[in-house]
């Protein structure tokens, strides 16, 4: 059994060619996708800004093998990332992402002296 590692990775993406109707949708929601619905999730956590209508983000959280590393954490949140907007019938364009492997992060602490 390979050995899992755990990602949080931040799919980013623009509007394009959008429905008048998905404009209006996003519009209206955009108080529930802002900077406080952050949070990163298996099933993905869209945010944006109502003005201008332009970007987006969704955070993952993806489990995967940590020999495919970020590369492939990062392919796996796009795919659900893509599957997620298509399915709420919103149009993007191309989608970029970055990966960070939770397993491997190092964490400085503060020592006791510089508290």
């Amino acid at each position: 059994m390979s050995e899992q590692h755990t990602y949080r990775v931040i799919v980013r993406g623009a509007w394009d060619g959008l429905t008048e109707q998905a404009r209006e949708r996003l519009l209206a929601e955009a108080a529930d996708h802002g900077m406080t619905s952050m949070r990163f999730t298996e099933e993905g956590s869209l945010s944006y800004e109502a003005v201008p209508l332009k970007h987006f983000s969704m955070r993952y959280v993806v489990v995967s093998d940590a020999a495919d590393g970020e590369e492939m954490a990062a392919a796996i949140a796009e795919d659900r990332a893509e599957t997620a907007l298509r399915e709420l019938g919103y149009g993007f364009g191309e989608l970029r992402s970055t990966a960070t492997d939770l397993d491997t992060m190092k964490i400085n602490r503060k020592s006791a002296s510089r508290r």
